[in-house]
């Protein structure tokens, strides 16, 4: 009874008639077409061809096919009256060398994208930077090497000149902790690289550029919605003891704060994490100054909570989590834990810092193990897992914080990195041998949801 007078409450009309409903997507998970018109290589495309490195060595050179089929995804996003879509830019699709030569085909293949969700009455949502490094710039050191910070800017002003009089909102990075913590410290994901060095430079590089690129865009197209995106995990310690309360303070300004606060000039958190501080061996000059950028609006991807314990063994941070699978709780295909509050914490946590104008949450979803049955995907547990996150964005959003907008990851299902195809986190089920999309509960739930009036 409890549970449905819950959901009782949660109704589109409840978030405010302003409130920003969406689906998100990036190039590389959706667009397949990995050599088509002219795109170059990305550190994607050269990542998955190496052995062991994409669970059941897959790779994404067709995925979902997007790159052919965006009409007809376009058509499905209307059918389920979302109202904004977010997508990435492949740079290497529009500089197949990183920098110098502009390949048109990309900027045209685009055009059509952005031109084709206006006639359709959805508002798109640019996301620059989605992970997809062109390989050329990999050679030069990817983003150990302070040059991307004008490598990026000219990128960013290509994209801005190119389609800013039709894009109003626009994402700098997609979760930089994310890729520079898998793809430069841990090397579990693209480039693969790894160490402590590889990871500071990552880490300062990615904080110069993403404030460097608001200005781009702040000054090509004056009057954009202009944001940035962050992968955030609700921490709690294992215990009472001293040692795992700091432990879990230490992931926490790790995780959730490392990137943010240099952005609206607090500076990196060294005294919580003490091994930032030798990100001082690769500042210069103006740097604090430079790396500070005020953003419209911030990005939220929050899917789960950690617990943390002290250990010994962890170098650095001296922590480790303790996997959901050995908690007893309840799990997603990633391992993560169903966790709603999460969202809520996150949501009150980043709604305490003042620079912070408004939040979005850019990513929120679940990857469950969908089977198609008679034509039909009934995903109760996705359709569950977001009614829950809704009440809880809601109960922050009634208590102040200043949420205006909830993108569900993902449109349709894709290639999940490292993971492959095996996790399923769309709306909408892919079939990937025949290219097929079926129209999961969940997605029907949300269609119905926003017909609200």
């Amino acid at each position: 009874m409890q549970e449905e007078q819950s959901y009782g409450l949660l109704n589109k009309e409840s978030f405010g008639k302003d409130f920003k409903w969406g689906v998100s997507t990036a190039a590389f998970q959706i667009e397949g077409s990995h050599d088509t018109d002219g795109k170059g290589l990305s550190i994607w495309d050269v990542f998955t061809a190496q052995k062991s490195k994409i669970k059941g060595t897959q790779d994404a050179r067709k995925a979902c096919d997007f790159y052919n089929l965006y009409k007809t995804d376009i058509n499905l996003i209307r059918s389920l009256n979302i109202p904004n879509f977010r997508f990435s830019i492949s740079w290497p699709r529009l500089m197949p060398n990183g920098i110098g030569e502009v390949n048109q085909r990309g900027i045209d293949y685009y055009n059509r994208v952005i031109d084709f969700l206006l006639e359709c009455g959805i508002e798109p949502w640019v996301t620059l930077y989605h992970w997809d490094l062109p390989y050329a710039l990999e050679l030069k050191g990817g983003w150990t090497n302070r040059d991307i910070v004008s490598w990026f800017e000219d990128y960013t002003e290509l994209c801005a000149r190119s389609f800013g009089d039709r894009v109003s909102n626009w994402m700098v990075m997609n979760e930089p902790s994310v890729f520079t913590g898998a793809g430069y410290f841990l090397g579990v994901h693209a480039p693969g690289k790894s160490g402590l060095t590889n990871y500071l430079k990552a880490v300062h590089h990615t904080t110069l550029v993403t404030a460097a690129a608001g200005r781009v865009l702040r000054n090509i197209v004056p009057h954009a919605n202009i944001g940035t995106t962050f992968s955030c995990t609700h921490i709690e310690p294992a215990s009472l003891r001293y040692r795992d309360q700091m432990a879990a303070h230490r992931v926490d300004a790790l995780l959730n704060r490392t990137f943010i606060e240099p952005l609206i000039g607090m500076g990196y958190p060294q005294s919580d994490v003490p091994v930032l501080r030798k990100l001082d061996r690769y500042r210069s000059g103006n740097d604090d100054r430079d790396m500070v950028f005020d953003f419209d609006f911030i990005g939220l991807q929050c899917y789960t909570r950690e617990i943390v314990k002290a250990s010994v063994f962890t170098p650095y941070i001296h922590a480790a989590l303790v996997k959901a699978e050995r908690r007893n709780v309840d799990c997603t295909d990633m391992k993560w834990e169903v966790f709603p509050p999460s969202i809520y914490h996150i949501l009150k946590k980043f709604g305490t810092y003042e620079k912070i104008r408004k939040i979005i949450i850019t990513e929120n979803g679940a990857a469950f193990p969908d089977k198609v049955v008679q034509g039909k995907v009934m995903d109760e547990q996705r359709t569950k897992y977001i009614q829950d996150h809704l009440l809880q964005v809601l109960k922050a959003k009634n208590e102040g914080v200043k949420v205006d907008g909830y993108f569900v990851w993902s449109l349709t299902d894709n290639f999940e990195w490292a993971e492959g195809y095996h996790p399923r986190f769309g709306l909408i089920y892919v079939d990937y041998d025949t290219q097929e999309r079926i129209v999961k509960q969940s997605g029907l739930w949300l269609r119905d949801f926003l017909s609200e009036v």
